[in-house]
C-alpha cells in the first residue's frame, strides 16, 4: 500500500484557515494518512492544539541548516554564511518544503497550503501511482505574457545544469494540491548541489526568483526523462482562485458550485483577502444542500 502524507507549512496569519484545512484532512483523508503541519518557533504555541492523532507539528528550524537564523521581528532569514541578499519569507517557505519533504518516509507527500480545505472523500490513487506521486504538468501553459514564470523556468534550468529552454510555451508545474515523491526530491537536490558546488539550501537561498513546484516538473520531465516512469496529469482535483481581489459569499457559493465530480478540494487564495467568516459561512451553506 502507497503511504500518503499531507504537508502544510504555515504561519499565524493563517491559523484558522490551518485549522479548516486541518479538519478537513483528518475527516476525508483515510486513517493511514497523517498530516504534517510546520511553523515558526514563535507561532509554535498558537498551533499546539493541532498536535495528536493523525496530525504532527513541526517548527521550521527542524528543516533549516544551522546557519540560516531569523530575524526578529520581520518575515525574513539570514544566510550568516552568505548574509546577502537575505533569504525572504516565501523562498524560505520553499526551502522548508523541500526539506520536509526529502526527509519523508511516506511514497508520497502532497503540498496543501493553508488556503485549501478538501471538502469529499480523497482517493489516494488520485495523486500516486504504483508508488509515485503524480506530476501534475500543463502543457504550454507558460508563455511571455507571463515573465515570473519564465523566469521560474529559466532559474529552474540554470539550478539543474539544463541549457536555456527556445520554447515559446512551457509546461506549468503549479497547481494546489500538489504530489511529489519523496525519493524524487531528495534525488534532485542532491542534482541541485552536484551541479552548482554547494548545499542546495544556500543555492536555492541565495535565489531572487524561485519556484519548487517548477523545479520539481522540470526535473522530472527533462533530467529523468523516461526514467521517471510517472503517470502525468492535468488535474489537480481542486476548484481554485488565485486572484488577489476578496470575493463575497455569493463568489465563494459559484467556484463550489462549478465543482466537477472528480473535484475533492477548494483553494481560495489567502492573498484575496476573502473574510474568514464569508469563506466559512459558504462552505457551510454549500454543506447543507448536500455536496
Amino acid at each position: 500500500m502507497t503511504r500518503l502524507s499531507v504537508l502544510t507549512p504555515s504561519y499565524g496569519p493563517d491559523l484558522e484557515l490551518c485549522r479548516d484545512l486541518n479538519r478537513s484532512v483528518i475527516r476525508h483523508f483515510p486513517e493511514s494518512v497523517a498530516h504534517d503541519v510546520i511553523v515558526s518557533a514563535r507561532d509554535f504555541p498558537l498551533f499546539e492544539g493541532f498536535t495528536g492523532g493523525r496530525t504532527r507539528l513541526h517548527t521550521t528550524s527542524e528543516f533549516l541548516p544551522r546557519e540560516f537564523v531569523s530575524v526578529p521581528g520581520r518575515n525574513v532569514w539570514v544566510n550568516v554564511r552568505r548574509p546577502y541578499p537575505p533569504v525572504r519569507g516565501w523562498i524560505l517557505q520553499q526551502i522548508v518544503k523541500l526539506a520536509a519533504a526529502a526527509r519523508s518516509e511516506a511514497d508520497v507527500v502532497l503540498l496543501a497550503d493553508s488556503d485549501i480545505v478538501f471538502l469529499r472523500s480523497v482517493a489516494p490513487a488520485s495523486y500516486c501511482d504504483v508508488g509515485m506521486a503524480v506530476l501534475y504538468r500543463k502543457n504550454q501553459a507558460v508563455d511571455r505574457s507571463m515573465p515570473r514564470h519564465v523566469r521560474w523556468h529559466a532559474v529552474a534550468r540554470q539550478l539543474l545544469g539544463l541549457p536555456s529552454s527556445q520554447q515559446d510555451s512551457l509546461p506549468d508545474y503549479i497547481g494546489a494540491p500538489i504530489a511529489w515523491s519523496p525519493r524524487i526530491v531528495r534525488a534532485m537536490l542532491a542534482r541541485v548541489e552536484e551541479i552548482n558546488g554547494k548545499p542546495w539550501p544556500r543555492v536555492i537561498a541565495s535565489q531572487l526568483h524561485f519556484s519548487e513546484m517548477i523545479l520539481y516538473g522540470v526535473y522530472v520531465d527533462e533530467v529523468m526523462g523516461s526514467l521517471s516512469e510517472v503517470r502525468v496529469t492535468d488535474d489537480d482535483y481542486c476548484v481554485t482562485y488565485w486572484d488577489d481581489v476578496p470575493l463575497e459569499q455569493q463568489d465563494v457559493l459559484r467556484l463550489l458550485e462549478s465543482m466537477r465530480p472528480s473535484d475533492n478540494a477548494l483553494m481560495l487564495s489567502a492573498k484575496s483577502r476573502t473574510p474568514l467568516t464569508v469563506r466559512r459561512s459558504a462552505l457551510a451553506c454549500w454543506g447543507k444542500e448536500g455536496a
